[in-house]
């Protein structure tokens, strides 16, 4: 398919691999600045299907970083709307939406039947119940985390690897301020990689971020890269 030419034309991926992506079901909870990047590109890849959890609309701060929006949208849904521009990236994707919050209550019953769960929100009460959920459906959890100038990024609950749970335990940590700022282009980066982590899992092509956590500094772009061993 003249679409997927460029892709399907590296050894890595070649025709197989990108019948593994239309055949791929990913979960993205959370469609803001993480999400944004990440749907598109698994769109543009041909991921078949992407299910979509926010239970948020579309408020003009989100703008500055949120790409799947613009002005027009203001006010809307934004699970409707990453809808619309996602089939309009890739017409044959299946876009499954979810206009709720990622509960104790719903998030199994959300979550059964994908693949992997991607980790588009701002705050870790979330990211715990994506692991737990990971955890119990045996999928693999790709977590991103921004603020400010500075981002991490890693694989959880991936063919025995480590959780988030493991490096950040629960006691330790607090929920995300999500009046901390950010520079609108650093979700763009760190929802690239989470991209490319689930491409790579998908195609079982390259190394992925299993028992690492990388961090990334916009200001320095220093990327570092710590191993993880329990």
């Amino acid at each position: 398919m003249k679409r997927f030419e460029r892709q399907t034309s590296l050894k890595e991926i070649g025709i197989e691999g990108q019948k593994k992506l239309y055949n791929a079901k990913v979960l993205i909870v959370g469609i803001g600045g993480l999400g944004s990047p990440i749907s598109l590109y698994l769109a543009a890849a041909g991921v078949g299907k992407i299910g979509i959890v926010d239970a948020d609309i579309v408020s003009e701060s989100n703008l500055q970083r949120q790409i799947l929006y613009n002005d027009s949208h203001i006010g809307k849904k934004k699970v409707c709307v990453a809808k619309e521009q996602l089939e309009a990236v890739y017409p044959n994707i299946n876009i499954e939406i979810y206009n709720t919050l990622f509960t104790k209550e719903n998030a199994l019953e959300i979550a059964k039947g994908y693949d992997i769960i991607i980790d588009g929100c701002d705050n870790n009460e979330t990211r715990y119940l994506m692991d737990s959920v990971s955890k119990a459906l045996k999928v693999p959890y790709i977590y991103g985390a921004i603020s400010e100038f500075k981002g991490q990024v890693s694989v959880f609950n991936y063919k025995g690897g480590i959780s988030y749970s493991d490096i950040f335990p629960q006691s330790d940590n607090i929920n995300s301020n999500t009046d901390i700022g950010v520079i609108g282009a650093l979700p763009g980066i760190v929802g690239s990689i989470q991209a490319m982590e689930a491409i790579k899992i998908i195609t079982s092509t390259g190394e992925v971020l299993q028992n690492k956590l990388l961090t990334i500094d916009a200001l320095t772009m220093d990327f570092t890269i710590f191993k993880v061993n329990l």
